[in-house]
């Protein structure tokens, strides 16, 4: 069909699928490079770029040449993995000010940060998004908000359910993220991002009403031993084929003078599902933005998509490989031994096929010399020598040694201050991906917040798990979410082990740290040092003046409108310390300070008689 003829519906999605394919290929180098990681990951270590840049099986200089694996990469990558799962950062919400309404309002993001995280698994989310930016050195999140989850709040004419939805966060890999630019470092410069997805024609027309015929797509997956799927040789990677999908493109357009909202257009199977302005107002300010949040391993100068350990490896596993298959050939020709026959002496065929065997009997011509075993000597010392540098770099270039690998190099270190100096040390290197992974996860938690006061605006239940895994219960709407000055709580943003953790706790409690004025540890620091330690559970009591102290704040909340009763179970010297402290730090009006000083009047009544 000619471009005169097409509508304009068909021009948009044509103008989409050719934008992708431009992108496709500009990236088509680094997707390779991932691939590459893929396979040396999973133990396909024989496979390199051909001269046309794609990944081809490396052949054998002489057929008995071994082609055995001993992967590093593999258990490096679990290190790294199992070190940078130690933080899993528990978000809490900055107030504003010292102000009530505030300090509420804070308390309130708080929970539902809380309540997102256990109900979404947020941590299996990174650690699958971990995962991407360890093998290929970027992954990113997409916080979405779901309407079809949550608790149902009504019924549509054909019986279905209207839900009041909730946010979400998926880990998304680097292969479905497409930027304008490659050479532009930050998400939230790029003027364009495409996100493509394969989807089955039942959920796209779930999702759209529309149907697509559907295709079979492949998908690349890493093979972990060609032997095991009867893959020919010259094959390095699986290709996973789907039935009935087709090509989902997600084109986000930053808001711009062409676009004050922005624009998101969905494209598949040459139609257009969707075209508007941006669905989510999750910048800042109330700006609409992208729903992406990009998490590198470590970041590449000038470049969108960071490095992986995994690309510093590779050299040092073919290097590896190689000395130890030359190492293992040598060793084979000295068992096995190399023979040294007279020509037409003996039945060459016969003894190479049967080898020297114990007991054989060899005939040779007569007159001429009979087979001898040539003397090859031992093993050379450089074959030790280099896999020991090898292993020594593997170490050095990861950042993840291990301590007990290298005990003799630490045998006169006694101090328990100079071995903490010296695990710090081992975890140096990992620092800088921590700070990225952090980075990540306050920009989810504000993405999060900000989705909730777009979507929420009738009132809802919350439930989250509060203070000694005590469910909790609130009511609220998205206008209640004034803050979201997302920070990491402190015990939460220190890379230490659980041990490491246990030690720095008793040694605060030796020091007096945790006592109050009275020199006890109060009910509310028992529970928190015993939640940090593991033994949540042992807390057999309610924390009674946190429970007093929230109630103050929710009365301080009411009294704005209307009286309150002061209740005879109430601990007043703790109200009057709350409803004394929102007076000096709110500005209120005559007839509200005349209600809440008559309210603190009653409370010191009632502590008189108490005290009587």
């Amino acid at each position: 069909m000619e471009k005169s003829n097409l509508t304009p519906e068909e021009k948009l999605a044509g103008e989409v699928e050719n934008d992708f394919l431009r992108r496709q290929q500009e990236r088509k180098s680094l997707e390779r490079s991932w691939q590459l990681n893929m396979n040396f990951v999973s133990g396909n270590q024989y496979c390199d770029f051909d001269a046309k840049g794609e990944i081809a099986e490396e052949g054998k200089d002489y057929y008995w040449q071994q082609r055995l694996v001993f992967n590093h990469i593999a258990p490096i990558v679990d290190t790294r993995l199992s070190k940078l799962s130690r933080i899993r950062p528990a978000l809490t919400v900055r107030a504003a000010s010292d102000e009530e309404s505030d300090r509420h309002s804070a308390a309130l993001a708080s929970a539902i940060l809380t309540a997102v995280h256990d109900s979404g698994d947020l941590d299996g989310v990174m650690n699958r998004a971990t995962l991407w930016s360890e093998v290929c050195g970027t992954a990113f999140y997409k916080v979405i908000w779901n309407s079809e989850s949550g608790n149902a709040v009504g019924v549509t004419d054909d019986g279905t359910a209207v839900r009041e939805g909730n946010a979400e966060v998926v880990a998304v890999s680097p292969f479905e993220i497409y930027p304008y630019s490659l050479s532009v470092e930050n998400l939230d410069e790029q003027l364009s991002v495409i996100h493509a997805k394969a989807l089955p024609v039942e959920e796209i027309y779930g999702m759209y009403g529309v149907r697509l015929a559907g295709k079979d797509i492949k998908d690349f997956i890493a093979a972990p031993i060609l032997q095991k799927f009867d893959c020919p040789p010259n094959m390095p990677q699986l290709t996973a084929v789907k039935h009935g999908y087709e090509l989902v493109l997600e084109r986000y357009i930053r808001p711009s003078a062409e676009y004050p909202e922005g624009r998101l257009t969905v494209v598949a199977g040459g139609k257009v599902l969707f075209d508007g302005e941006l669905p989510y107002k999750n910048g800042e300010d109330g700006a609409r933005d992208y729903p992406f949040v990009k998490q590198v391993s470590m970041p590449t100068a000038g470049c969108f998509f960071g490095t992986s350990v995994v690309d510093r490896l590779i050299p040092l596993q073919r290097a590896y490989n190689a000395v130890k298959c030359r190492k293992h050939e040598f060793l084979n020709r000295i068992a096995m031994g190399v023979v040294a026959v007279e020509d037409g002496s003996v039945d060459a065929d016969e003894l190479a096929e049967d080898g020297l065997m114990p007991g054989k009997v060899i005939s040779y011509r007569q007159g001429s010399k009979p087979p001898e075993m040539l003397t090859l000597g031992s093993v050379p010392s450089e074959f030790g020598e280099e896999e020991e540098n090898i292993l020594n770099e593997f170490n050095k270039v990861a950042g993840t040694g291990n301590l007990s690998d290298n005990a003799t190099n630490f045998a006169g270190i006694t101090s328990a201050t100079g071995l903490q100096l010296i695990i710090e040390q081992d975890d140096q290197r990992l620092n800088l991906t921590y700070n990225y992974m952090k980075r990540a996860v306050r920009m989810i938690g504000r993405h999060v917040l900000r989705l909730y006061r777009q979507f929420a605006s009738d009132v809802r239940l919350l439930r989250y798990a509060g203070q000694n895994n005590v469910l909790n219960l609130v009511y609220f709407k998205g206008s209640d979410v004034s803050s979201d000055d997302v920070v990491i709580e402190a015990d939460s943003d220190l890379n230490m082990s659980p041990a490491q953790k246990r030690t720095v706790i008793y040694e605060a409690l030796d020091r007096g740290l945790f006592n109050d004025e009275s020199g006890k540890i109060s009910s509310v620091a028992k529970s928190k040092i015993l939640d940090l330690l593991g033994y949540s559970s042992f807390v057999g009591e309610r924390d009674l003046d946190g429970l007093n102290r929230s109630r103050a704040g929710e009365e301080n909340l009411t009294m704005a409108n209307a009286e309150v009763e002061v209740k005879g179970y109430d601990n007043h010297a703790i109200h009057i310390v709350e409803h004394t402290a929102y007076l000096l730090s709110e500005k209120v009006d005559k007839a509200v300070e005349r209600r809440i000083y008559g309210h603190i009047n009653a409370h010191k009544a009632k502590l008189a008689e108490e005290n009587i």
